[in-house]
């Protein structure tokens, strides 16, 4: 009796023993299963780990991610013919070994920009400084034999026909096609539909440019895929925020003048709606850089006042690709664009033509010669060039270390800035450039 009570309790308790083991090992296997989970997820959301072979020196995945997120975009502003500024700017970015990730471009930004997205070296920019250098005002701007101050009057869409530019970019551009272009390229025109935006992203390069730089009543209006466009720096003359959009978290400006908008006295009804004109059209960018978004830098290259005598005066084209390099030169010198290594201190800034001798000729050198495009000799002051936004951390443009700015203007306390040559701008200020057009 008292074996088979014995017996009995043994097997209740070691079932109990058995029982409880099976629990332990269950609830074991599911804690360390939920861990896995738990410890997996964090690592998918911090993206801190990685596998084993993606680790190890520190330039794994994370690195390439890093790398893809970020896009760097040139951006060329309108600006008539003070485009060549650009020309010495892209010189000195092309020498320098800069390669945006996207080109972007308005009026004779759009020219310019293709001119660089196709041949994005130094012969290729070299081959378009030659371009500028060659033309003359009955190249761009050709003229029947009755011509005058009537023909605005006249019933017709332009003053001027188009098919001299025509003629420059079609034989310019080594590509038929926008997509065909060595950099994606992105130019805008101004719909006279419905008064938007349009931006070309493929198709025919020469139609969608000569859209793009249709200075409205210098030339005519643009008809493509039954649509007439008009020139694109009516609604957008420096296209950043087309940049933002397409992710870029650095961007280049090259502006043609100062981003600071000064209108000049009016005297006559009609220069009072030049100068609206002009105001609404730097509205724009003003909105752009008040509200640059987080993590984005945004780096200037600026024009200085004055150097053009009118919109289709080509006499003074080597002295602005000359201010260009100088600008550019310290742009690189600061902030490092692209490849090759820029020594310092920046190139001087050349005098403006006529500065020296009086006649309204020359560069301001007693020989009346025009400034090189070249390089030319390096002052001992490094900080002889100004106009240039910093950009910081918080995606806001800071003042550069260079002559201060008072509404537009260089102090005159300032270390002697070379003529022409605008300061330092913070994008918190209303900042604008003023001339539009091609």
């Amino acid at each position: 009796m008292i074996v088979a009570a014995s017996t009995t309790l043994f097997v209740v308790v070691f079932t109990l023993f058995v029982v409880a083991c099976v629990v332990l090992l269950v609830l074991t296997i599911r804690f360390i299963f939920r861990q896995a989970r738990r410890s997996r997820a964090e690592w998918l959301a911090t993206g801190d780990g990685g596998p084993p072979e993606s680790q190890g020196d520190g330039s794994g995945a994370d690195e390439e991610e890093d790398e893809e997120e970020s896009m760097t975009a040139l951006v060329l502003a309108g600006g008539s013919t003070r485009g060549a500024i650009q020309i010495g700017m892209l010189q000195v970015l092309a020498e320098h070994g800069f390669v945006p990730d996207r080109v972007y471009g308005s009026s004779v930004g759009a020219i310019n920009g293709a001119g660089f997205a196709a041949d994005p070296t130094r012969e290729g920019v070299e081959r378009m400084a030659k371009i500028w250098l060659d033309l003359k005002r009955e190249d761009v701007y050709r003229t029947g034999r009755l011509h005058g101050p009537w023909l605005y009057l006249q019933q017709r869409a332009g003053v001027y026909a188009n098919s001299g530019l025509r003629q420059i970019i079609e034989e310019g551009f080594p590509f038929e096609r926008l997509e065909d272009a060595v950099l994606p390229l992105e130019v805008v025109a101004t719909s006279l539909t419905d008064g938007g935006e349009r931006w070309f992203t493929s198709g025919p390069a020469t139609e969608a440019i000569l859209a793009s730089a249709a200075m409205p009543a210098i030339f005519p209006p643009v008809e493509i895929d039954g649509e007439k466009y008009i020139d694109g720096g009516v609604v957008d003359n420096v296209p950043i925020q087309r940049a933002l959009d397409a992710g870029a978290t650095r961007i280049v400006i090259l502006l043609c003048s100062p981003p600071v908008v000064t209108p000049a006295p009016s005297r006559r009804p009609v220069e009072n709606m030049v100068n609206a004109l002009l105001i609404a059209i730097h509205a724009r960018f003003v909105r752009d850089m008040a509200h640059l978004p987080e993590g984005v830098d945004v780096i200037l290259c600026v024009g200085p006042e004055g150097a053009t005598r009118d919109f289709d005066d080509f006499s003074t084209t080597a002295h602005l690709i000359a201010l260009g390099r100088a600008e550019a030169s310290e742009v690189v010198r600061r902030y490092g664009l692209g490849t090759v290594p820029y020594p310092a201190p920046p190139y001087a800034a050349p005098a403006a033509p006529g500065e020296g001798d009086g006649d309204g000729e020359g560069s301001g050198d007693p020989s009346g010669h025009e400034p090189p495009v070249g390089p030319r000799p390096v002052p001992d002051d490094p900080g002889v060039i100004g106009g240039t936004a910093a950009p910081d951390p918080r995606g806001r443009a800071q003042v550069a270390d260079g002559p201060t700015v008072q509404s537009g203007r260089t102090d005159p306390s300032a270390p002697s800035a070379p003529s022409g040559t605008s300061g330092a701008v913070a994008a918190a200020d209303p900042v604008t450039q003023p001339d539009p057009g091609t």
